[in-house]
């Protein structure tokens, strides 16, 4: 399912919801089996604060991720941590707004409400999606380390509902890594029965050299029996957010959809990024004179940290962060990345660069022209020029405007080696080829998360 350009996954959405309908319903319930009656005071708007609280206290607790909650016992804890997150939330709403107030005693019985109502919703909502009727069976054309690739990623994303029947080759009898969790079941004859006994879907192929060698009648027999024939780099790259570069070919990149940044959307996302730069320059002006403060009492040397970084169509600007170093902390070593428990930071450095802080001056960089609010991660021009040796469509990074958070940030930790800088080029090639408004937004969103959570800063 497509929605707002790039992939959705439909089962997370309903869980979503539905969690949102439980909870506003546990909301009318409670203030029923405490007062007795449903005529009270601003009672719809409490129920619709409250909802959205706990959603947002749901969803910054990872709890619509697959990967995170795997058993009852972390849905529990996290579920609790959650709600002990939203109620210090929205007592603070009532403190501002007390007409919001709904009262302790409904307000228990809600939070056990939601509590059980979940949990329950949960299970039932898990054993939904693994009935026959709700899960895809995949069949993967190929039996190399891409396929393996391929079934780990499903396996490893069981919120999408997918189940690897097995994997297809022209040699029945090679074997891909484990030959019990993903067998080979047969050859290209065997498509079409395959396709029929294990009820398939979705065929995904993953051949290494298909010129000559795919199976087109099968293929194609199946296709007119309405089964999904998938190209195995597109669907990796809906699966996980990412576009495979060790499968990628030029001309992937040239004939495949997305990539179109008009003129509008260009002036569209110029526009949001000069609202929201204004907007925190001034609500954070406090934090940002109390910090500059900070830095000066602590170590001699500059507020801010100015950087050469490389930006939209390689062009170089001056980068600008609270400094977090000594000054001249490369006077010696030169250019190279940070690392853990690094010696040069200052205490107020470490502090800043934890919680991220030291990038609010980059705001300024937004403003100016060179940055955007999302986008790629700027890099050092002696970076850049090593990285773009060694790892191919390097450069590509550097069509759209560098960002001060990025989709990148939010899904993969902080970038210190050649295999990160690789990891996290797949995902600026998504974001690039998907970029819009709404992609945007929850890129932002995520980084509130990934700030909170203290997760990828050093």
């Amino acid at each position: 399912m497509k929605f707002f350009r790039f992939s959705f996954q439909f089962k997370k959405a309903l869980m979503f919801f539905s969690e949102g309908v439980l909870i506003y319903l546990s909301v009318l319930a409670g203030v029923y089996l405490r007062l007795g009656d449903l005529e009270y005071d601003l009672l719809i708007p409490k129920a619709v604060v409250t909802m959205g609280v706990c959603l947002a206290s749901l969803y910054y607790a990872d709890l619509y991720d697959p990967k995170i909650i795997k058993n009852i016992r972390e849905l529990l804890i996290r579920l609790l941590q959650a709600l002990g997150v939203a109620s210090i939330l929205l007592a603070f709403i009532y403190y501002l707004y007390p007409p919001l107030l709904i009262g302790r005693g409904a307000s228990l019985i809600s939070a056990c409400l939601v509590l059980i109502l979940i949990v329950s919703w949960r299970l039932l909502y898990r054993l939904f999606l693994r009935s026959s009727g709700m899960t895809e069976h995949i069949l993967i054309i190929g039996a190399n380390p891409f396929a393996i690739t391929l079934a780990e990623e499903i396996v490893e994303n069981r919120g999408l509902g997918y189940k690897v029947v097995g994997l297809i080759d022209k040699n029945p009898g090679r074997q891909a890594g484990n030959p019990v969790k993903f067998p080979v079941i047969g050859d290209y004859n065997d498509i079409p029965s395959v396709v029929q006994n294990h009820q398939i879907s979705q065929i995904i192929v993953s051949m290494d050299e298909r010129r000559g060698r795919l199976p087109m009648e099968a293929l194609l027999q199946c296709k007119m029996r309405g089964v999904q024939i998938n190209e195995g780099v597109e669907f990796y790259e809906r699966t996980t957010g990412k576009i495979l570069i060790d499968k990628l070919r030029p001309s992937w990149l040239i004939f495949s959809s997305g990539f179109e940044h008009s003129r509008l959307a260009q002036l569209f996302k110029r526009l949001i990024d000069l609202f929201i730069s204004v907007f925190s320059l001034v609500i954070l002006f406090p934090l940002i004179m109390m910090i500059a403060v900070l830095i000066k009492l602590e170590s001699r040397g500059p507020i801010f940290f100015k950087q050469e970084r490389v930006g939209e169509n390689g062009r170089v600007f001056v980068l600008y962060k609270f400094r977090s170093m000594q000054d001249d902390a490369e006077k010696e070593t030169g250019p190279v990345w940070a690392e853990d428990m690094d010696d040069r930071m200052t205490r107020i450095g470490s502090f800043v660069r934890k919680t991220r802080i030291d990038e609010i001056p980059q705001l300024f960089n937004v403003l100016k022209g060179d940055m955007s609010i999302v986008g790629p991660r700027p890099e050092r021009p002696f970076f850049v020029e090593q990285l773009a040796k060694k790892i191919p469509f390097y450069v590509k990074r550097h069509s759209v405007k560098p960002g001060v958070t990025g989709w990148a940030q939010v899904r993969y930790s902080y970038g210190a080696s050649l295999e990160d800088a690789k990891e996290k080029l797949q995902y600026d090639l998504f974001y690039i080829k998907h970029m819009s408004f709404w992609l945007d937004m929850g890129v932002i969103a995520d980084t509130f998360k990934v700030v909170l959570m203290g997760k990828g800063a050093r």
